[in-house]
């Protein structure tokens, strides 16, 4: 098998166009299509073609990856795009969404005859700029051989979580694995403001930590960028960790679980959002508590 694909990629925000710039640079030959179309530009320049609309982007693609915001963005692009598919056409499901969603994406993928690969990433932009995400996937076997030069490109490891992407496996293992980001950049931004309003230097709290079982380099990032004021350009956005961390209430709720801490950071999020701050770093939730 040929192992330099036509692909499409819908979806280039922070981690669809360094999705794309991967691909490219594995030397795939990639179109790519976002709401925004300013946002294309930079991967013109980098040899992607601009598409005009999503069926012009996945017209004789071999692999079609959607980077977008929800479940609901992802319906619209893709049955957009539909005009464009031909038949048995491999889709990559990269967007974060609820485990309620995940039958509802199979649902679509057979409509359309598509060959789909549930695959959510873990990472934010930094690793995704490297092509060192790691892809939690689901598909059968032999569509994940036909996928695995775009998930090599991307990723620096692929985890199979199960063979049928409709049972959400791993939607499932994404919105776990988002429970604890979302809880340790939490806990960054409440022992920054914590430790100022005890008239603490935080460097010192870190000299404590420093090289012990609680200390953690996510942690660490995310109260630099505090102290820094480096939240621009964010790595991980208010407005998507918010939309994530609602899902993370949502999924636990049907399952009868109470996640408190999930609940307060997701309205501490819609509270930092609602201040301006939903396209700065999620570590901006810092604000909510001032």
């Amino acid at each position: 098998m040929d192992t330099k694909l036509k692909v499409a990629v819908l979806g280039t925000g922070i981690m669809g166009a360094a999705m794309a710039r991967n691909l490219l640079r594995a030397g795939h030959e990639v179109s790519v299509w976002n709401r925004d179309a300013t946002k294309t530009e930079p991967l013109a320049a980098d040899g992607a073609r601009r598409a005009a609309s999503p069926a012009d982007a996945v017209e004789a693609a071999d692999v079609v990856l959607t980077m977008l915001y929800d479940a609901a963005a992802v319906e619209e692009v893709v049955r957009a795009a539909a005009p464009g598919f031909r038949p048995g056409t491999a889709w990559i499901q990269s967007t974060t969404v609820g485990v309620q969603d995940a039958p509802a994406v199979a649902k679509l993928a057979a409509e359309l005859g598509l060959d789909l690969v549930e695959a959510p990433v873990s990472g934010t932009r930094a690793p995704a700029e490297a092509g060192q995400l790691l892809v939690l996937a689901a598909g059968p076997d032999a569509v994940r051989r036909r996928v695995a030069p775009v998930l090599d490109a991307i990723g620096a490891r692929t985890i199979w979580t199960g063979q049928d992407p409709a049972e959400g496996s791993a939607a499932r293992l994404k919105l776990v694995v988002n429970s604890w980001v979302i809880a340790a950049s939490n806990a960054a931004g409440e022992v920054v403001a914590l430790a100022q309003a005890l008239g603490v230097d935080p460097q010192q709290f870190l000299n404590v930590i420093d090289g012990g079982g609680l200390d953690l380099p996510y942690l660490r990032t995310k109260m630099g960028l505090i102290l820094d004021e480096g939240l621009e350009p964010a790595s991980f956005a208010v407005d998507t960790a918010c939309k994530d961390a609602h899902l993370i209430v949502d999924a636990a709720a049907e399952q009868g679980l109470k996640l408190d801490g999930a609940e307060a950071f997701a309205a501490r999020l819609d509270r930092v959002a609602e201040q301006g701050r939903a396209k700065q770093d999620m570590a901006a939730a810092y604000y909510a508590s001032r």
